[in-house]
């Protein structure tokens, strides 16, 4: 396993800290409840060479070596459970402190764009259902009469291919009606069309879609809280339309890249970016509520 550089208690000394390079230790120990530096601590001043001394033996687990030349990097036994977070087997008096993060990861803060909290998983899920109903009702005014259309053509087809297996027939005998799949292409790129009207305009010049604004989430940049502006919305929206596309060939297709776009929020605990979210660039973040503002204002 390897440790990152940085400043930690002594293994050998716990009253103490000391700067780990990767390698080894160096520079002088500080008192444990000390701020250390940022950064390796400066040089210490070359000293004159020290007396010839006998081969010391090769140091046990457990111990480190307080000398840079042939140092071993420090040795700690497995945990053990019901052991105290930050001490060695059994937690009791003499247990030697393990470095930050062993064996487990160090939690990671949440970034915090632009002063901003990040939108949790859950009321950014809330927004994307709203802007699902919202789309849905532009789908049923605008898209409606084609999938009747779509539907008269398949309930029948689909009530013969029926028929036909219970008699034992070939289901492949019963004749697709011709317009079948040129409606069906028609209704996704409709879909996809009244999609991005939705989402990518409101995306560029605001960072709010309805679904957002009524969660009080809002989608900015990571370098600045300047507008997205198209190009940089139609990249994010991408990820999650071009998949509908593939629908035709299975509903499968579809669903899976949403479920991992959701399921890469919540491994993310940092930065909370989705797919689309990296592909673009942006974070989604947390608005201030509006009566609290008012109130400091007052």
């Amino acid at each position: 396993m390897t440790i990152s550089p940085g400043w930690y208690k002594d293994p050998a000394d716990p009253s103490t800290q000391r700067y780990w390079d990767g390698e080894g230790w160096v520079g002088a120990a500080l008192p444990a409840d000390a701020t250390p530096p940022d950064g390796p601590p400066q040089p210490e001043p070359a000293a004159p060479p020290p007396p010839p001394v006998a081969e010391s033996p090769i140091p046990s687990p457990g111990r480190v070596s307080s000398s840079r030349d042939g140092v071993i990097p420090p040795v700690f036994p497995p945990p053990q459970f019901g052991t105290k977070t930050g001490t060695g087997p059994g937690g009791g008096p003499g247990a030697r402190p393990l470095p930050p993060g062993w064996p487990h990861p160090v939690p990671t803060t949440p970034v915090r764009p632009h002063g901003m909290p990040l939108a949790s998983p859950g009321v950014r899920l809330g927004a994307r259902f709203v802007d699902f109903l919202a789309v849905l009702g532009l789908n049923i005014v605008v898209n409606g009469w084609f999938v009747y259309l779509w539907l008269r053509e398949f309930v029948p087809y689909m009530q013969s291919a029926f028929q036909k297996a219970l008699d034992g027939g070939q289901v492949t005998d019963v004749a697709r009606p011709a317009q079948l799949d040129g409606l069906f292409l028609v209704i996704i790129f409709i879909a996809l069309g009244l999609w991005f009207a939705y989402e990518v305009p409101a995306t560029a010049h605001s960072g709010q879609t309805f679904g957002k604004r009524l969660m009080r989430i809002k989608v900015v940049p990571v370098e600045s809280l300047e507008p997205l502006r198209t190009g940089r919305a139609w990249r994010r929206w991408t990820p999650m339309a071009l998949p509908l596309l593939l629908i035709p060939c299975c509903l499968i297709f579809f669903v899976i890249p949403q479920i991992l776009d959701v399921v890469l929020i919540l491994m993310d605990r940092r930065q909370r970016m989705a797919w689309h979210d990296r592909s673009a660039g942006t974070y989604v973040v947390q608005l201030p509520d509006a009566a609290r503002s008012q109130k400091r204002g007052a």
